[in-house]
């Protein structure tokens, strides 16, 4: 029997709709040994494996880890040297709070080959699933992409600076902090900003709730929206109206 070189691919396996991913991820889906796979990934992906690979549930969620992220690390290198190619499926993108540069980082360390597929992240993708553009002329000039929850479980000090400026403001996993959000938007006089939480992106069992920051957190109780969901805050929300129907249009495709 050939010995397999030992090698890790972190790949992105986009927002959530199963369409939404890459031939070049697909491919890495196909020739892996071993699936470490994230609590966000749509498992239909894994139809793509081989018979033979081993599929590998690492998810962590709010309060329900099934690996810690040393463990993940120790894991990916343990069956990297035991089986050959590793591919790490994270949802979304996973340069973008997707913590696949430490994973690669570490793994380095041990000699392991690596390589990176790019995802379609949620924070362009889910936005537009609604027809909200990020930017538009006359509405918003840039975006910021923040994470509502850091390291410290804090909300992250960008937001209040964000805050001030005229960008659209995308906050991912924010929805635990969404009352200190509110506040500071008020507290810079964006009472009337519009905003959207949209639940489950792109998949069949979306849910949207749109309003102001004045209003948002009375919808988001109504509608019982929960993570995993995306703060869009700015004027490109109220172009959802025009834009919704030619985006579902896209959708069906």
């Amino acid at each position: 029997m050939s010995i397999k070189t030992p090698k890790l691919t972190v790949v992105g396996a986009g927002p959530g709709d199963e369409e939404l991913i890459t031939l070049k991820a697909i491919k890495a889906i196909e020739s892996a040994d071993v699936i470490l796979y994230d609590a966000l990934i749509n498992e239909s992906l894994l139809n793509y494996a081989s018979e033979d690979a081993e599929l590998i549930f690492v998810g962590k969620r709010k309060g329900c880890y099934a690996f810690q992220q040393e463990q993940i690390n120790e894991l990916i290198v343990a069956k990297a040297k035991e089986k050959g190619h590793v591919v790490r499926l994270k949802g979304g993108d996973p340069f973008i709070f997707g913590r696949g540069a430490e994973e690669i980082d570490y793994v380095r360390q041990f000699g392991l080959e690596t390589f990176v597929v790019p995802g379609i992240s949620s924070s362009v993708a889910v936005p537009a699933y609604q027809g909200i553009p990020l930017t538009k002329r006359g509405a918003s000039e840039s975006f910021w992409v923040i994470t509502g929850t850091t390291k410290q479980h804090k909300l992250s000090a960008d937001v209040a600076l964000a805050a001030k400026s005229t960008a659209t403001v995308v906050i991912l996993m924010g929805m635990g902090k969404l009352a200190e959000i509110v506040n500071i938007f008020s507290k810079e006089g964006k009472e009337d900003t519009a905003v959207a939480i949209i639940q489950n992106g792109t998949r069949d069992n979306e849910n949207v709730g749109i309003g102001t920051i004045n209003t948002i957190e009375k919808i988001v109780e109504e509608k019982q929206l929960a993570n995993p969901a995306i703060i869009i805050i700015g004027d490109v929300v109220k172009e959802r109206a025009v834009l919704s129907s030619i985006y579902s249009e896209v959708a069906k495709v």
